[in-house]
């Protein structure tokens, strides 16, 4: 994995100043190279050369430029802190796995639980957009370390990466720590459940390091106790989920996995606890979701079943995506099947076509959304998600951060 090569001009002074920028959009590869490699490449050893102006008497200075080289591997630390441990017969030393997100095709809200909780009934579906997440055993037996090429992504045991391996160890007794790096493509506060999806992949990971100590279903019951959203992803891809969205009964693929969507997600997020607050009980769809299940498996999707009772509140708490989603039917002239919100926010699905309205590009407005075409994905049992062959994300890059130690 290797950073690109930033340069930048120097005003001829001795010694010059370093600038050091760093773009860090790793690209995976399973070649061999240094941790950290800083060369210097300078253009006439920092000499300064003069040229005349065209009044032919002043000299002005040109910049000498000097390139600095940054390359960063996690692989190869990863694979070095899986060589320390390999000596002691571990099933499985290092591990690369698929973290994909969901969209709730529709989302119905049943009723107030004692509990503080929402009861509700929704038609989950993982789809192609993901997250790659590289495991490594780790010498350490103290702690996990997490690095992730974002910022803004906490790195201890506030991410649902580790509460879900901290959960493994208490509820095993495996005493397994890991070198994690966490390579994130799902936007933050999207509706897509990227962390938890982030926190079943960990629990499945440890299990595979562990030998298999706990069963598939184990992992499913114990994930409930990170978050709501994490026990769907152990279903095969497509489940209607009720209770706080912990009961997941899987269904049989109802929709075909090759129809294509566009995700389109507003810099602004919605707090899902707001919108929760926001939402009134008595102003809720009142269509029973089996039927809704009932049609989709019929007749597939249209805009008339992709029902979201949390998008009035998200709207009220965000009114600009409601706009946003008003513009995309406004301007898809039948390019999508349906058109709606996933979870509490804030992405807009279109289905139906991978390609965004053209107002996106246009305005002003929405020159920072995050954009990314996508398809429905399943997984084999016993297997978890395979990573699809070509995924296209756009609108979303930022600086390496993590802890290497």
């Amino acid at each position: 994995m290797t950073m690109a090569i930033a340069s930048s001009r120097l005003l001829c002074q001795s010694p010059p100043p370093t600038f050091l920028h760093h773009s860090p959009n790793f690209v995976g590869n399973n070649s061999s190279s240094s941790s950290l490699r800083l060369s210097w490449l300078r253009s006439q050893s920092h000499r300064c050369s003069f040229s005349h102006s065209k009044s032919g008497n002043q000299r002005t200075p040109k910049f000498a430029r000097k390139q600095v080289e940054i390359v960063y591997d996690p692989d190869e630390r990863i694979n070095k802190l899986a060589d320390e441990v390999e000596e002691k017969a571990a099933p499985v030393s290092r591990l690369t796995l698929f973290s994909p997100c969901k969209i709730n095709v529709f989302l119905r809200i049943t009723g107030k639980r004692e509990d503080g909780f929402h009861d509700l009934a929704s038609l989950f579906h993982v789809i192609s957009l993901g997250d790659v997440i590289k495991f490594s055993l780790s010498p350490s037996k103290t702690k996990d370390r997490l690095s992730t090429n974002v910022s803004g992504v906490p790195l201890d045991d506030r991410n649902l990466i580790i509460k879900a391996l901290n959960l493994y160890r208490k509820k095993t007794g495996s005493n397994n720590f890991f070198w994690i790096h966490l390579d994130k493509k799902v936007p933050t506060g999207a509706g897509l459940g990227g962390g938890s999806s982030n926190a079943a992949t960990a629990l499945w990971a440890a299990n595979q390091f562990s030998g298999l100590l706990a069963t598939e279903k184990e992992l499913q019951e114990w994930s409930s106790e990170i978050g709501s959203d994490v026990p769907f992803f152990f279903s095969q891809g497509a489940a209607y989920c009720t209770g706080r969205g912990e009961v997941v009964q899987n269904i049989s693929p109802a929709l075909p996995l090759d129809i294509p969507m566009v995700l389109i997600k507003p810099q602004q997020a919605c707090s899902t606890a707001e919108v929760y607050k926001c939402l009134q009980l008595d102003k809720t769809n009142k269509v029973d979701p089996l039927t809704l299940l009932e049609r989709i498996s019929r007749h597939g999707i249209s805009q008339d079943v992709c029902i979201n009772d949390l998008e009035p509140p998200a709207f009220d708490v965000l009114p600009s995506l409601k706009r946003l989603k008003q513009r995309v039917l406004a301007a898809s002239r039948g390019q999508y099947d349906a058109v709606f919100m996933s979870g509490s926010g804030s992405t807009i699905v279109g289905i139906g076509s991978p390609d965004p309205p053209q107002f996106v590009y246009d305005d002003d407005e929405y020159k920072d959304v995050f954009l990314s075409e996508a398809n429905f994905l399943t997984r084999e049992e016993n297997n978890w998600y395979r990573e699809p062959a070509s995924r296209t994300a756009s609108g979303s890059s930022s600086e390496f951060s993590g802890s290497i130690e």
